[in-house]
């Protein structure tokens, strides 16, 4: 089953390495730029993962095979940078949820295989899929996926829970893998069809004229004046709650 994980670990840096040429093509990088976004993509995640763990040296040191496959990654991406350059805007986090259900479950099994409790490689798997992302993204100047409104990070939580669990269970290698994998996968690419979000913690101010509460910031906009604001006499009400993906994008709505 080790040559099953190894060739899983070099599908997800290939799928990675090509979300990362993708958003350095669209960030106008030149070829050096998209070697670097698809380098820190496909090892990033996994070289943190590695020196957390106290793995020395991290594994593309004593396996260079990763490095070519990036190398090739990035080639044949500039030979084909036409087709690449015509890609939906879709592909992108399609390709990343992919990537974050494979690296998800590496980094979970490798966690294991060193002896790491559970919750150890729940957070080594999630470690490995979101981190690489990450880089790339600050590195073209955009917000991480992972900080995002769409599920992401709880996707990979919860297929490195399924593959921690169901190893525990003393489920077969090949079908915790399988598993690991669909719950990863399915619940990242349903978040990107159906826009599924965790709801959030707001600050809403509810006015006394009994019109619609807005969050803080909001009010703040309006007014122009921020918390100088002057004080009506009849004084708004503020409490934190917690607004659905829905609420945001129409409003909080009142008590």
């Amino acid at each position: 089953m080790t040559g099953l994980v190894y060739w899983l670990d070099m599908a997800g840096v290939i799928v990675f390495a090509l979300s990362g040429v993708i958003l350095a093509c669209r960030s106008r990088m030149d070829p050096f730029g998209m070697l670097v976004l698809a380098a820190v993509t496909g090892i990033g995640g996994g070289t943190l993962r590695d020196l957390v763990l106290g793995v020395r040296p991290v594994f593309w040191v004593t396996d260079p095979t990763y490095l070519w496959v990036i190398l090739a990654t990035v080639g044949l991406s500039i030979i084909g940078f036409h087709y690449i350059h015509r890609l939906s805007r879709v592909f992108l986090p399609v390709a990343d949820a992919f990537g974050l259900a494979l690296f998800t479950v590496i980094g979970a099994h490798k966690a294991l295989q060193l002896e790491a409790p559970g919750v150890v490689a729940v957070l080594m798997g999630l470690l490995t899929g979101v981190a690489g992302g990450m880089v790339r993204d600050v590195l073209a100047r955009r917000v991480p996926m992972v900080l995002r409104e769409e599920v992401y990070a709880t996707a990979s939580i919860a297929g490195g829970i399924t593959y921690v669990g169901l190893g525990a269970l003393g489920v077969p290698t090949g079908i915790v893998i399988g598993l690991a994998l669909a719950v990863t996968l399915g619940l990242r690419l349903a978040a990107i069809h159906w826009g599924l979000a965790l709801p959030v913690f707001a600050w809403v101010v509810i006015p006394p004229s009994g019109q619609a509460p807005l969050p803080d910031a909001e009010a703040t906009d309006r007014t122009g004046h921020g918390d100088q604001a002057p004080k009506s006499k009849a004084r708004s009400k503020a409490r934190v709650r917690m607004i659905s993906p829905s609420q945001r994008k129409r409003g909080p709505r009142g008590d």
